[in-house]
């Protein structure tokens, strides 16, 4: 019945994500497949995986223990956190401090996990802004 359940909150969500989608108002001049491709698509293929759950749920499901739904939890307030920070602190330090902490939770050691978390904020930032020269959010420091 979960599965079923889920199933059908996907669907519902993903008929919502394609109708606010598909409002998107488009420029006079835009490229062919106009900013309103990319969320249709995914909302098809959410469309498409909640049918599938629906239609062919398991049997019998397998719910993680107590300890695993906080660490769900505690990724969800981070992930919500980091929107909050991202316009305040910018891109680079926000994205250093959220990966860090789920590295760690994660299983790496705080060390390797504050490593890990400058090095893909570092990485993605090089990439993004430097590279391909998009915009990111800019702090108080100017990265």
């Amino acid at each position: 019945m979960s599965d079923r359940i889920l199933g059908g909150t996907c669907l519902l969500l993903s008929m919502l994500y394609i109708y606010f989608a598909a409002q998107t108002q488009v420029g006079f001049i835009s490229d062919p497949m106009g900013p309103k491709a990319f969320p249709i698509a995914v909302g098809v293929v959410l469309a498409l995986a909640a049918l599938y759950t629906l239609f062919k749920p398991d049997p019998e499901p397998v719910w993680p223990h107590l300890g695993r739904f906080g660490e769900i939890v505690f990724a969800v307030v981070v992930m919500v956190a980091y929107t909050y920070a991202l316009p305040e602190f910018g891109f680079v330090i926000s994205t250093s401090v959220t990966a860090g902490l789920l590295s760690w939770r994660l299983g790496a050691g705080p060390v390797a996990a504050s490593i890990a978390g400058v090095t893909i904020a570092v990485g993605i930032f090089v990439i993004f802004r430097l590279v391909l020269k998009l915009s990111l959010a800019i702090g108080p420091w100017g990265f």
